[in-house]
Order: structure tokens, then C-alpha cells, then sequence
């Protein structure tokens, strides 16, 4: 039973650390589309898209292409494409956290009202491309499985590794809050005896003054 869930977790480990993502979405004139994906340190990432030619068996029109932009989650830019029908991307992430392809039409004469774009992004282990690895080595299928099975494992250990980071942030900052608020309760109630301290001082004079102490 605890072999079961140990590989049921491993698996799942594995999904996270290779993603693929392919999806075909419209995209209206004056609208922007953002796709992110969450990528840690050191991850290597792919992607392509496309437009999709409303009239098949024709040339695209100039129209129908877009402007496409690449950025991290600190803005620095890793793909640009202007007046774009195609194109695609490929980068090791410098910095953690939601990496962001922005998608919209330019303004401009016979600007189509939407266009449909098909896009798809990899991450880790599904960003190799693995049977130009097999092709390029000539190695045995044994070999190349276990390969194959040593990068999703290797990527299993960096993602827990990340998580256990994320972890160790998270409780540094519950400490820090907590100690904010206990400092902060402290003083208020230091405020609160003060203030109650001078009422009372204040109502001791106010009666000694009209002798009535």
C-alpha cells in the first residue's frame, strides 16, 4: 500500500516538473491575452504558436498577425515578435516565479475583430526534445529510458527542494508576522494602562482641587 502512494506521489511530481501546455484560444482586437506558468530557477522551457489561417490554401493576411512578448516575473523580456504569424521561444529561466506570453492585435487598416492562435509551452522535462536525443547518440533503448528516467528524477528532487525553500520562506514570514503583532498587542496595551493611569491621575487632582478627597 505505501509502495502504491509512494508512486502515485513520484508521478505526481513528475507531472509538475514537466508541463505541457497546448491550447488554441481566440484572441479579440482590443483585448490583451497572458498565459503564465510558474518556473523555478535553472528550468528549461520551450514554446511556439501560430496563427490559424481562417482561409485554408491561401496566403495569411498581413492583417492577421500579432505582436507576442516573453517576460519574467521581474519583467525582463526573453521573447519578442512584432507583426508575427508564427514563431517560437526557448530560454533557461534566470528567476523563480509566473513567467507571462502576452498576446494582442495590432492597430492598424482591416485590423481582423479576432484571430485564433495555437500555442503551446513545455517546461522541464517535457522541453527535451528526446527523440532527437536518441537519433543524435545512437544509444541503446535501455540507455535512452534510463536517461530519460534519471532527468525526471533529478527533477523531481530540484522541485522538492523548491517546495521545501517556498516552505522554509512561508514560516519566516509567520514568525515575522507573529512577532509584529506581538509587539504591537504589547504596546497597545502599554497605551491602554497609560491612558488609564493619567484618567485617574487627573480625576485624584480634580478632587483634591475642589476638596472632595
Amino acid at each position: 500500500m505505501s509502495n502504491s502512494v509512494l508512486l502515485i506521489a513520484l508521478f505526481s511530481l513528475a507531472l509538475m516538473c514537466g508541463l505541457a501546455n497546448s491550447m488554441r484560444f481566440e484572441l479579440p482586437l482590443t483585448h490583451t491575452k497572458c498565459i503564465s506558468d510558474d518556473i523555478k530557477t535553472n528550468a528549461m522551457t520551450v514554446g511556439k504558436y501560430s496563427v490559424v489561417n481562417p482561409n485554408e490554401g491561401y496566403p495569411l493576411p498581413d492583417s492577421h498577425k500579432i505582436i507576442v512578448k516573453v517576460t519574467s516575473p521581474h519583467g525582463n523580456s526573453y521573447h519578442y515578435g512584432d507583426h508575427v504569424d508564427s514563431g517560437n521561444f526557448a530560454f533557461t529561466a534566470a528567476e523563480a516565479g509566473d513567467y507571462s506570453a502576452c498576446f494582442w492585435i495590432p492597430d492598424g487598416k482591416g485590423a481582423p475583430s479576432t484571430v485564433t492562435i495555437d500555442f503551446e509551452w513545455k517546461t522541464g522535462v517535457a522541453a527535451k526534445d528526446w527523440s532527437k536525443v536518441a537519433k543524435k547518440g545512437q544509444i541503446e533503448v535501455m540507455e535512452f529510458e534510463l536517461k530519460k528516467l534519471y532527468d525526471t528524477v533529478s527533477s523531481i528532487h530540484d522541485e522538492m527542494f523548491y517546495l521545501r525553500e517556498r516552505e522554509e520562506e512561508m514560516q519566516e514570514l509567520n514568525k515575522a508576522t507573529n512577532s509584529k503583532m506581538f509587539t504591537f498587542s504589547f504596546l497597545s496595551i502599554v497605551v491602554c494602562l497609560s491612558v488609564a493611569g493619567l484618567q485617574l491621575w487627573h480625576l485624584k487632582t480634580f478632587f483634591e482641587r475642589k476638596k472632595l478627597l
